[in-house]
């Protein structure tokens, strides 16, 4: 009798590994025909692949959901998706900045915010949440706040233009020339005869 439960139970673990190994390569081949329609803009086609091995609690298929109904411009349907992630996976940096964007096409901004912080709660030096929280702060008109965002950033890519000329103008606008100057000049090192840098500078002298 014992012989042959283990016979039964051997018999179910093939069947079920066999049921894996199926599934798995229905996904596979799912992803790939999706990527291969993303390719071409054929999104409504890409988004069907997926759906239809959809599994509601796989981050890969959630993950990749949300960004095909981003792209194709259904920014609604996109964060129910990027939700299910952040469920998933609290920590996943990812999901989050997924999220954003969908919710920033659709003038969420407390949503974006939202999510930038939790971001950094997570990882204080990312890079992308301390930039885009600069430009929220500076667009505030925040600057002290503005340059404590970027000036993380600068901390980490002391050569990146795009976070030298909003620290440069966050130090105009809160009154530090002198600061200003050196950023501006720096940002002409990056970018010679850049007219942003050119404009902060004729301005100070």
């Amino acid at each position: 009798m014992d012989f042959l439960k283990k016979i039964l139970i051997f018999g179910l673990m093939i069947v079920r590994i066999s049921s894996i190994a199926q599934e798995a390569d229905k996904q596979q081949k799912a992803f790939q025909a999706s990527y291969e329609a993303e390719a071409k803009g054929e999104y409504s086609a890409a988004i069907q692949q997926i759906t239809s091995v959809y599994k509601a609690d796989s981050y890969e298929i959630n993950i990749r959901l949300g960004w095909l109904n981003y792209v194709s411009g259904r920014f609604s349907d996109a964060l129910p998706y990027y939700l299910k992630c952040i469920e998933m996976m609290p920590l996943s940096i990812e999901a989050r900045l997924g999220y954003v964007n969908p919710a920033a096409a659709l003038g969420n901004w407390t949503q974006v915010e939202k999510q930038y912080q939790e971001i950094l709660k997570i990882d204080p030096m990312n890079t992308t949440a301390n930039y885009r929280m600069g430009l929220i702060a500076y667009g505030r008109e925040d600057f002290a706040t503005a340059l404590k965002y970027f000036n993380k950033v600068l901390n980490l890519y002391p050569f990146d233009y795009d976070t030298a000329i909003m620290a440069a103008w966050s130090q105009y606008k809160a009154g530090k020339l002198r600061e200003a100057r050196i950023l501006f000049q720096k940002c002409l090192l990056i970018k010679p005869n850049d007219s942003s840098a050119l404009e902060g500078l004729s301005l100070i002298r």
